[in-house]
This record gives structure tokens, sequence and C-alpha cells, in this order.
């Protein structure tokens, strides 16, 4: 008989990896169902069956989509008792995520750009600019995502988490390399800019490197 007291593997980069584009397909298949359906009556149900979501066709399920929201809600109300308990709602807290200074340079940067465009005042049409803030919130998300928790089961999704951080920033460079051709800024702000996303970009690169030397260590793996 088989051995069933095997210690369950631990997922590596790229097995978190395959899994976040299965839900990324999943997220995008949703979000066009709902936009074909959001004036439906029957959305709900439609939606669930073609997502293949049949167990909240039940009655059980209805009940719990019915009670979802105002579940949330009593959750997060909650999480906030527990913070004001706490003092300071975990703000002093050196693992969490909103105090890595590559987190915070790259929600700086969502920021500045955001104060750009509104200084500009012409470029929410244009697709080069709107890639650009696009993709900067995304690389921002994404090391959110990455930095809430390196525990060592975790160290594989910390990894395909700080992947996408990366694709998104580059991204944001090609997009930024597009919207100078097009339009005209000083070389102050330019030179700003392509700070901040090299920053974020050789940092992240930098830290996936440390997660992946970490991995190695605490699994035996060369």
């Amino acid at each position: 008989m088989a051995d069933n007291d095997e210690p369950e593997k631990t997922w590596d980069e790229y097995d978190w990896e395959r899994f976040l584009q299965q839900q990324d397909r999943k997220t995008e298949r949703y979000m066009e169902l709902l936009e074909k359906y959001i004036d439906d009556p029957n959305r709900d149900q439609i939606i669930a069956r073609e997502m293949g979501w049949y167990h909240l066709l039940d009655e059980e399920g209805r009940s719990w989509a019915d009670n979802v929201d105002t579940d949330f809600v009593r959750e997060m109300e909650m999480a906030e008792d527990d913070e004001d308990c706490d003092g300071e709602g975990g703000e002093n807290d050196p693992e969490s995520f909103e105090m890595h200074p590559l987190y915070q340079a790259s929600f700086a940067l969502t920021v500045w750009i955001d104060q750009l465009f509104d200084e500009l005042g012409e470029l929410q049409n244009n697709p080069h600019a709107v890639r650009l803030a696009t993709q900067s919130a995304i690389a921002s998300a994404k090391l959110a995502a990455a930095l809430s928790d390196d525990d060592v089961d975790e160290i594989g999704m910390t990894i395909a988490y700080l992947k996408r951080a990366l694709k998104a920033t580059s991204n944001a460079m090609e997009a930024a390399v597009s919207l100078k051709q097009e339009i005209k800024l000083n070389r102050e702000k330019w030179a700003s800019l392509d700070h901040r996303l090299f920053q974020i970009r050789d940092g992240i690169i930098a830290l996936m490197g440390e997660y992946r030397s970490e991995w190695r260590r605490r699994t035996g793996e060369r």
C-alpha cells in the first residue's frame, strides 16, 4: 500500500506561477461574464453556472451568496476592533509590507505619476500614459502580495508575485519610453521617472535573488 503519511510537497515558484495563471484566467472569465450579464436579474445564477460554481446554485449556496456581503462587513468590523485593541493597528509591525522600502518606492511612484498627469492635464486618453499608470499600479499591488508573507511554505508564492511585479514594472518602462516620443517634458521629470522605475526594477531583481537563496537554504535544493 502507498504511504499516505508522506509530507505534503511545498510549492516552489513554478507551482505557484501555474496556480496564479489559472486564477488569472478564471478572473478574466468572471469579468467577461459580469460585463455581459450585469443588468440581468438572474446574473448571479448565470455566472455561477457558467463558472461551474454549482454549489452556489442550491439553496445553501444562494443563502451564502445573499449573506456574503453582510458577513464581510461584520468581519471587517471585528478586524477593526482587534486593531483598536492593539493600540496602533499593526502599523508598527516590522513585517508589514507597507513598511518595506521597495513597496513604499513603488507606491510613491503611482502617486508621483498621478500628480504628473494632473499637472499636464492632457494624458488621460493617451494609451502609453494609461499603460504607464496602470502597470505601475499593478506592480505596486503585486509587491504588496509578495511582501505580505515570507513564511517557509509561502516563499514560492512570494517569488511568483515578485516575478509578476517585475513584469509589470518592465511594461511600465516600455510605456514610459513610448510616452517620451510623444510628449515634451522637462529633462528633470523624465530623469526622475527613469530613476524611480529602475530603482524598483533593480530592487525586485535583488529581492528575488534573496528569496531564491533562502528557498535553497531551507529546502536544501541547489
